[in-house]
């Protein structure tokens, strides 16, 4: 009956959305005044307490009259009591404190009143009575702040621990504990520095141990770990945890690195999310000074081209960003360009931005647009990038991606252009396949013809970008969602990855930045090994059962990608990130001769001619797995003769 009506109670007072002001300043007033009784009680024991009840509360009321001043200096009634943190304790201490201080002085003319109506308290009295007020009215707002937090503690809510120990992992654990509606419960901290081994952080252990932390997620059914803004980039780089807590089925969620926090080290409204296996994959946060390259971009005109692919539609957003002065964007798929526009339409109203579909190969469309819109930077990131498609549809292959490069690159000189950035790809470093070996020839007719022109011609060659149209990650993901099996070509293979807004604030960098000539090698980090990165898209995916099959590799398709072949060094740059690698140079006249007989033979659509034209301007091209194989013996066997 009795726990009934205190649930009632404390259900009406949690219902509410605070108490007034007035009843935190009696509840305080109240503890200042037992306290007081409380001490008077331990010096004079209880006759005394009784024969000078009334004369004690005649001083106290005099005393309370300099803590209500102090109270509303420090507003120590203004908080919500449920949602009391440090800095409302600080509060209460700092007014207790001042009080205190008036009140010592006080004290002394309050002898020279009479006993018979006052009670002369002396120091030694005085400062427990507050002493032992403020740790009442701290322990008012603790005990509320719990009731509240276990009662409003949503059952469904997720055990969790979290990753880091410094001033984001106690935020956070600070945020999590004042969330409503709940959803997560601390639980305890994980910690690489061994220094915190058997510590605790407000009130929860702190676990440094692998062996133990397992132990602990099993024993207490550990259902979430939460990694702190500030430990992201170690805890990528933590292979073995992250196997761990995969293994275990434990959820892992990341918070935001760009979280602003208090000085008390609380977070404003620091959000949380599910990892994915993007997330996860080992690389270092790439820093761009993308301010010089805003700066560089404003008020210019800028074309890009395959403005509605993976990389192209980030460039598109990203530079729209930095208020170019207009933008033609180029793509000749038509659906993914109704999204673009509307994208820009919602998104950079104030931008001219002009959307046309069309391919690159169409030579006088291209001029049309370059001798109205006159641009000043040029993205080229148009291709057909899939190396079977390409394998089987080589004259495309070469009408796309070098016939239609050749076209922009040379309207681009034509129409004086100021700089001029192509997207190529590692497949172009001794390439194995058609579509690798029609960028590398790319990049040698733009090296070349920046010897002999003023625009400034610079490339970009990087690796597999995450989440782009056709990459792994999607394919293995629908093929989860399906029971599986997930299908990956080769045990051993492995690809660099990088996030496509990490590879386009590159590009731009390197793009602008560029003197011409050059082709901007990127890190790309740690290879991944494809089969692990299906096993662990599995694991989190929290399904049963789905297993990798082995496909073999496909038709042009080798073990590993590199960004240099044997006979490039590389060079430094400003950027960490970035370096210039150091290739052969070509002559312009010869190459441009090479290049259009290549297109003539295109375009008879004989496969096997298009690809021996592109093995003799390109000796490093050795097919693999692939029926131009039988080429490379034809040479091999002339060149022996």
């Amino acid at each position: 009956m009795i726990q009934k009506f205190l649930n009632r109670i404390l259900f009406w007072y949690f219902k509410r959305s605070s108490l007034p002001y007035w009843v935190v300043l009696v509840a305080d007033s109240l503890i200042l005044l037992g306290a007081s009784v409380l001490v008077y009680w331990m010096f004079h024991r209880g006759y005394q307490t009784m024969l000078h009840f009334w004369q004690l509360m005649h001083t106290m009321l005099v005393y309370l009259a300099v803590s209500l001043i102090t109270f509303k200096l420090y507003r120590t009634y203004a908080g919500i009591v449920r949602f009391s943190s440090f800095v409302d304790l600080k509060r209460v201490g700092y007014a207790n404190l001042v009080a205190l201080a008036v009140v010592i002085v006080l004290h002394y003319p309050m002898y020279r009143l009479p006993e018979e109506t006052f009670a002369h308290l002396r120091t030694q009295e005085i400062i427990p009575i507050y002493i032992i007020a403020t740790m009442m009215m701290w322990a008012m707002r603790v005990l509320a702040k719990t009731v509240y937090e276990s009662m409003t503690t949503d059952r469904r809510a997720l055990k969790a621990l979290i990753y880091g120990v410094q001033d984001g992992g106690v935020g956070l654990a600070k945020n999590i504990r004042t969330q409503r509606p709940t959803r997560f419960v601390l639980n305890g901290f994980i910690t690489t520095d061994k220094g915190y081994a058997h510590h605790s952080l407000m009130g929860e252990r702190v676990y440094t141990d692998m062996d133990e932390l397992r132990r602990v997620i099993r024993q207490q059914h550990i259902d979430a770990v939460l990694v702190s803004p500030q430990c992201n980039q170690g805890f990528r780089r933590n292979q073995a945890l992250q196997d761990m807590l995969i293994g275990e089925r434990v959820k892992i969620y990341m918070a935001s690195a760009a979280e602003e926090w208090t000085g008390e080290g609380e977070s404003k409204g620091i959000q949380v999310k599910e990892v994915s296996v993007e997330d996860l994959l080992p690389r270092d946060e790439i820093r761009i000074d993308m301010k010089s390259v805003g700066e560089l971009l404003k008020g210019r005109r800028v074309l890009i081209t395959g403005a509605a692919g993976s990389i192209g539609s980030e460039i598109v957003r990203q530079v729209a960003e930095y208020g170019p002065e207009g933008m033609m964007l180029i793509d000749q798929a038509e659906t993914p360009m109704h999204d673009i526009r509307l994208m820009m339409a919602n998104e950079f109203p104030q931008i001219q931005a002009e959307t046309v579909v069309t391919s690159i190969s169409r030579k006088t469309r291209m001029e049309a647009i370059f001798s109205t819109f006159r641009p000043d930077y040029v993205f080229h990131a148009a291709a057909y990038k899939h190396v079977p498609m390409m394998e089987d549809n080589p004259s495309e292959a070469v009408l796309n991606n070098i016939y239609g490069t050749k076209v922009v690159a040379d309207y681009a000189v034509k129409y004086g252009v100021k700089k001029f950035v192509m997207v190529s790809t590692d497949k172009a470093v001794n390439p194995t396949n058609v579509m690798g070996c029609s960028k590398r020839i790319c990049e040698i007719y733009v090296q070349s013809l920046n010897k002999k022109v003023k625009t400034q011609f610079v490339t970009t060659r990087f690796g597999n970008v995450l989440g782009s149209n056709g990459s792994v990650i999607p394919l293995f993901k629908e093929q989860i969602k399906h029971g599986g099996p997930v299908t990956v070509t080769h045990p051993d293979i492995i690809r660099y990855f990088m996030l496509i807004p990490e590879a386009c604030k590159l590009v731009l960098e390197a793009g602008t930045k560029g003197n011409g000539g050059e082709i901007f090698v990127f890190d790309m980090g740690e290879p991944v090994k494809i089969a692990d990165l299906a096993r662990r898209m599995i694991n989190l995916s929290g399904a049963k059962g789905v297993e990798i099959k082995f496909t073999g590799l496909r038709e042009g398709e080798k073990l590993y990608e590199e960004v240099l072949n044997e006979k490039e060094g590389t060079k430094p740059t400003l950027h960490e990130k970035i370096r210039i690698a150091e290739v052969r140079e070509y002559d312009y006249d010869e190459v441009a001769k090479e290049i259009d007989e290549l297109i003539d033979i295109s375009k008879r659509y004989d496969n096997m001619a298009t690809v021996r034209k592109m093995k003799e301007i390109v000796p490093e091209y050795k097919s693999n797995n692939s029926v131009y194989e039988q080429i490379d013996a034809e040479l091999a066997a002339r060149t022996e003769q």
